[in-house]
């Protein structure tokens, strides 16, 4: 499937087909290469039509950093350097025009009305192709219109839900309510599960399974508080006994992880014909990056101790060896101060003017940009998912896969609606306690005999720490009503020449607050962040959009 996304259906993308022009010209079908008219005639243009659907799945920024990783730059625990149209989501500023909110509508009803143009059309092969064919492909295309609509509605709220190619008379068309879309996805996702393999051949990695159209009902259901059917969605997940977790969770996301058992569904790449920039936008700056990207100090001290307990509640913490007797995937997620990042030693206090070089024999010291150059990271920390060695040479053109979905959101999508049912048994524990205690992080079980509440704060600190840099902290924060709170206010780096006196206080979702800290005022404010409640629980819908389509309505205080 990697080399089959390079070849896209150009008239496909178009979500509305004019049928105004009737001049003889106009009708006669294209000499060399099939035509809207005439498709589909075979079984290859069937599938050339189903990669245009699946190359939609992934669109980027002008860096060619996939969107769904942009996305936690629009959250609490990632700034993004770049002054732009992210920056200005970030920071609340964003309007009509805003050109990644233009970006994110536009793709995913491209690719919806893509995958209408083949549902619409699939019919003209009955008979010429076999019926297994047929229904695979159409159970394929409505799972990726699904996914479009998925993300659509927790980006924008109500819109128009759009499931055939609509003629230039029909272009007019209203919001649907997000309620309404997500049954629609749901009901979609549980159709096509029926039909989609439980494997795809190998040569097919990223294409649709059993497994992916559970995981995203699981998902929808989750986050719009249909907790009966999340649950149902994740435990059919569990219950196909074909995914499990990953030992090592810092390989997950190396190529050494692209295999792994843990992985539902992820975008794939292939260098020369179609690649990403993600290393180059996360790395520091000595191995070649621009550390575009980077964690808040904030999301650095929200991770626990090794003894399950917040940084200002255990005995572990030293402030002066603020990283040591941590949760294992804050190292694993974040390149931290004195770490090993591609054979340099990572060292960001402003006096570490000569750090080691280790990738000479015997380690040679040599000048520390990270110190001093005026774009090195801001917060004084990096990302480390995504960031394998071997793509040392090919920071703009990886062609490692990028987790869309993975088994331990399914196995915190199926606790926290157990959870909200106030379903308190052995099996939210176990969910829950099984993410905690991977091979590779091996952190205290949750204690038992906990309140609602309290579950409710695990499960959503257990988000934050597994979940970090895959693009679903902004919708959790969404639906947890806590954006309002979450996303305003200084946020801040690393005291440049220098550590915290102590520990901040960690509230309960594992957010700290550094008003205790008595030199608190040292950290750098990397950005002020406001919201404007309720506006800015949804992006504006593009301006251009609702100029364009008169029956559409704007989303509230744009």
């Amino acid at each position: 499937m990697r080399k089959q996304l390079l070849y896209i259906v150009s008239f496909a993308s178009l979500l509305l087909l004019a049928t105004a022009c009737n001049k003889d010209y106009l009708d006669r079908y294209p000499q060399s290469g099939p035509s809207s008219a005439s498709f589909y005639t075979n079984e290859d243009e069937l599938t050339l039509g189903l990669m245009g659907c699946y190359s939609q799945m992934n669109y980027g920024n002008s860096n060619r950093l996939p969107w769904h990783l942009f996305m936690d730059a629009t959250s609490d625990i990632c700034w993004e350097r770049t002054n732009g149209a992210l920056q200005d989501i970030a920071k609340g500023s964003q309007d009509v025009n805003n050109a990644i909110a233009l970006l994110g509508w536009k793709e995913s009803y491209q690719g919806i009305g893509r995958c209408n143009f083949l549902l619409d059309n699939i019919e003209k092969l009955s008979g010429k192709v076999s019926d297994a064919v047929l229904k695979q492909t159409r159970a394929e295309a409505r799972f990726i219109r699904a996914f479009q609509y998925h993300y659509l509605i927790e980006l924008y709220g109500g819109v128009p839900l759009i499931t055939k190619t609509l003629e230039l008379s029909e272009a007019q068309v209203a919001k649907s309510t997000k309620a309404q879309v997500a049954d629609f996805i749901i009901k979609e996702l549980s159709e096509a599960a029926a039909d989609l393999p439980l494997n795809q051949a190998a040569i097919n990695n990223g294409r649709a399974t059993k497994g992916a159209a559970l995981f995203y009902k699981s998902r929808t259901a989750l986050y719009n508080e249909r907790w009966d059917v999340a649950i149902e969605a994740a435990k059919a997940v569990m219950d196909l006994k074909k995914y499990e977790l990953h030992s090592s969770f810092p390989e997950l996301f190396t190529y050494a992880g692209k295999s792994s058992k843990e992985v539902i569904l992820s975008l794939q790449f292939l260098r020369g014909i179609n690649t990403h920039s993600t290393p180059q936008y996360l790395l520091p700056r000595l191995p070649g990056g621009v550390c575009d990207k980077v964690p808040f100090q904030s999301f650095v001290d929200c991770y626990e101790c090794t003894d399950g307990k917040q940084i200002d509640k255990s005995p572990l913490y030293n402030p002066v060896k603020p990283f040591e007797n941590r949760d294992p995937r804050l190292g694993y997620t974040v390149g931290l101060p004195g770490s090993i990042i591609f054979g340099y030693q990572f060292e960001t206090h402003k006096d570490s003017l000569k750090i080691w070089n280790y990738n000479t024999t015997p380690a040679t010291r040599i000048n520390n940009t990270e110190a001093t150059h005026a774009f090195a990271t801001f917060t004084g920390y990096v990302w480390r998912k995504y960031t394998d060695v071997a793509d040392g040479a090919f920071r703009t053109t990886s062609e490692m896969p990028i987790i869309l979905a993975r088994y331990a959101e399914v196995l915190l999508n199926y606790a926290e609606a157990k959870i909200e049912l106030n379903q308190l048994d052995n099996t939210v524990y176990e969910a829950i306690n099984a993410v905690r205690q991977r091979k590779s992080v091996t952190m205290p079980a949750l204690p038992t005999g906990l309140t609602q509440q309290e579950l409710k704060a695990a499960v959503r600190r257990e988000r934050k720490y597994e979940l970090a840099m895959e693009g679903t902290r902004l919708f959790d924060l969404r639906r947890w009503k806590l954006a309002e709170t979450l996303l305003k206010g200084d946020f801040y780096g690393r005291i440049p020449k220098g550590l915290l006196s102590g520990a901040p206080v960690v509230d309960q979702y594992g957010t700290p607050n550094y008003s205790n800290v008595a030199n608190a005022k040292d950290m750098r404010v990397i950005e002020t962040k406001t919201f404007k409640t309720p506006r800015d629980y949804l992006w504006p819908i593009p301006g251009i959009d609702i100029l364009a389509n008169k029956a559409l309505e704007q989303n509230k205080d744009y």
